[in-house]
């Protein structure tokens, strides 16, 4: 796909998303299985775009007077992809599977540079209006701070499978993506963020996530398993436990010595916990599919 068409499907995602409410990774997933024609590449292109719209969508539309979703994709491109707006302009002459062309008003707006100091601080800090005044009461003087670091662009975060492998040994694994040892969480690797059009490796493909030696898990997921202090032969209950990601961390801290009983209210939440527990190796973990009567039987 050219990046006219690139652009114009993440328009078409972005509408849907916000149109009818679709959740975005469903809305990206049925506009693939609809244009098989797009590329691995493709598709990366238009879920960065989609999702830096999404991420960005308050500053986004104070830049450019407008929150369209044709005008977020393409404020996304020029201020977050960093393509250029004239070069832009001119890739969409002839190409007829591209936006409409950018019109004057639009080009100046998306080269220039606007300061956002100037802005309001719901709008500096990427959030809705809306959502303001709940967001500074719970982040004070830090708000704006805490808003603009939600609005970039994640890293992949990894928890190594204790039971398999070790911290260092995994770093060394996976050295090709860059990743490193975590901030806080010592059995945790970070896979920096991708940055322009580029994507964060599908980890899921790789030898050591096939063999169950490392988990994608958020660090904070991995720091809460942790300060269970959860030991050796005990039992311990995830009630919440969704796809069981702290379930399986908590069976590795325990060396896999022990219960590890899993329960959610929601039983698809919990089907790929069956797989995911085969593969690390975690035989202690017990999973309680509702609906159950009572969980008297934990005890």
């Amino acid at each position: 796909m050219r990046q006219g068409g690139r652009l114009q499907a993440a328009i078409e995602v972005l509408e849907d998303v916000r149109t009818r409410h679709t959740p975005v990774n469903m809305a990206l997933r049925d506009w693939g299985k609809a244009h098989r024609f797009a590329g691995s590449k493709d598709r990366a292109a238009i879920g960065n775009y989609v999702h830096d719209a999404l991420r960005q969508t308050s500053s986004l539309g104070f830049r450019l007077n407008d929150d369209s979703a044709r005008s977020l994709v393409l404020g996304a491109a020029c201020f977050m992809a960093g393509l250029n707006a004239k070069a832009l302009a001119e890739s969409f002459k002839g190409d007829k599977f591209a936006p409409s062309a950018i019109t004057p008003d639009e080009l100046k707006q998306l080269a220039g540079a606007i300061n956002l100091s100037d802005a309001p601080e719901w709008v500096q800090a990427d959030v809705p209006d809306w959502l303001w005044p709940a967001f500074e009461n719970n982040f004070g003087e830090q708000a704006i701070t805490e808003g603009q670091a939600l609005a970039t662009r994640p890293p992949l975060d990894l928890r190594v499978n204790m039971l398999k492998s070790t911290q260092a040994d995994m770093a060394k694994a996976l050295a090709g993506f860059n990743a490193r040892g975590s901030q806080l969480s010592p059995i945790g690797l970070r896979i920096p963020p991708a940055s322009g059009e580029g994507r964060l490796p599908n980890i899921q493909i790789e030898a050591p996530y096939l063999e169950g030696q490392i988990e994608i898990q958020d660090e904070g997921s991995q720091l809460v398993s942790l300060l269970v202090n959860a030991c050796s032969g005990e039992r311990v209950l995830d009630f919440c436990a969704g796809g069981g990601g702290k379930s399986l961390a908590l069976a590795a801290e325990m060396q896999n010595q022990g219960e590890v009983h899993a329960f959610d209210i929601d039983k698809r939440r919990l089907a790929p916990l069956y797989q995911r527990a085969q593969r690390a190796g975690a035989d202690i973990i017990t999973i309680c599919q509702p609906p159950i009567g009572s969980l008297d039987g934990l005890k």
